[in-house]
């Protein structure tokens, strides 16, 4: 009868445990160990290599890091639908591009201007609001919008293995935080729900904004004029200026986060950079150094040199979606 009891016990405090391994959308193998043993590296008390609480920063990119970025990002369906929202207001649109090519459904042509015409297309549908119209509509937006691919959310498509990442390293004691080339105020709406990430952990590229008085109320309106763009060289700036840490773990996917891995993993101590490939094209897309979209190149040549973690999407992710989605 006691040794009943005692096994009982025994299942009592062991289950919990092994309910509660790391990363269980990861399959075993290299990349999850670099992971959970850098972690274990900087957390145990004991360990020469013991990193305080206040000093344990992780960035993350946003697009093709935490949620997908084919065939286009996100953020650039958000300003097409907006366009052809507001198009009764402009009928001169009909003939001038990009907008021409957005109301003929032709994105190609829409882009073919190239960053200009990307620019024209934000600042038409992203400034002359206040900030807070700003929000309201883009979580609107969230509500209804559906990836033209897969028909999910836009925020169904975030990576469930990402997503572990994320409150592992959090339950470890570190501070996690966005830094991508994406819209600030867009990201800031929905990184807190689908992220854990509060929006003051939220470092971005943004358009300018200014304070009036509109009605007797202040408000804060979104001008037609580039702020800052938080991509490449960029994102260390932004991260210096906006966290004030040099992080000691980095995530990103492309050549864009090149420059936030080789600055974060270059301070003392130890650090840790990984980088997400995209070789699954059954259950997500693959693609690398020709892509138009998230391009892998120079970052991938460097990984093995610095000693970044290479993930390997198809092999080392047991699923890709949240709630078991491929």
């Amino acid at each position: 009868m006691f040794a009943r009891y005692a096994l009982i016990v025994l299942f009592l405090f062991v289950s919990p445990t092994l309910a509660a391994e790391p990363l269980p959308s990861w399959n075993d193998g290299a990349s999850k160990t670099a992971i959970v043993e850098f972690v274990k590296l900087v957390t145990e008390e004991d360990s020469p290599d013991y990193v305080p609480p206040a000093e344990r920063i992780a960035v993350f990119d946003n697009d093709g890091t935490l949620w997908a970025e084919k065939p286009a990002y996100s953020q650039l369906f958000y300003a097409v639908d907006r366009v052809k929202a507001l198009a009764p207001s402009h009928p001169e649109w009909k003939d001038q591009q990009p907008f021409k090519g957005i109301l003929d459904n032709d994105l190609e042509s829409a882009l073919a201007g190239g960053e200009e015409a990307l620019m024209k297309i934000i600042m038409a549908t992203h400034a002359g609001m206040t900030t807070d119209e700003f929000e309201a509509q883009v979580a609107d937006w969230l509500e209804t919008a559906r990836h033209p691919e897969t028909g999910k959310p836009f925020t169904g498509m975030v990576y469930q293995p990402m997503l572990e990442v994320l409150d592992y390293l959090r339950a470890n004691g570190f501070k996690t935080f966005i830094v991508s080339g994406g819209g600030v105020e867009l990201m800031r709406v929905f990184s807190e729900a689908v992220y854990g990430v509060p929006p003051e952990q939220v470092v971005g590229s943004s358009i300018k904004t200014e304070f009036q008085m509109r009605d007797g109320e202040p408000v804060l309106v979104k001008l037609p004029e580039l702020n800052f763009i938080d991509d490449k060289a960029g994102k260390p700036v932004g991260i210096n200026l906006h966290i004030g840490r040099r992080p000691i773990a980095a995530f990103g996917n492309s050549d864009g986060d090149l420059q936030m891995l080789q600055w974060s993993t270059s301070g003392e101590g130890p650090r840790l950079g990984v980088i997400v490939h995209h070789t699954d094209a059954e259950r997500e897309w693959a693609y690398d150094r020709k892509s138009h979209v998230g391009k892998l190149d120079q970052a991938l040549d460097e990984a093995p040199d610095r000693g970044w973690v290479v993930v390997d999407m198809k092999s080392d992710w047991e699923v890709i979606y949240p709630n078991g989605g491929q």
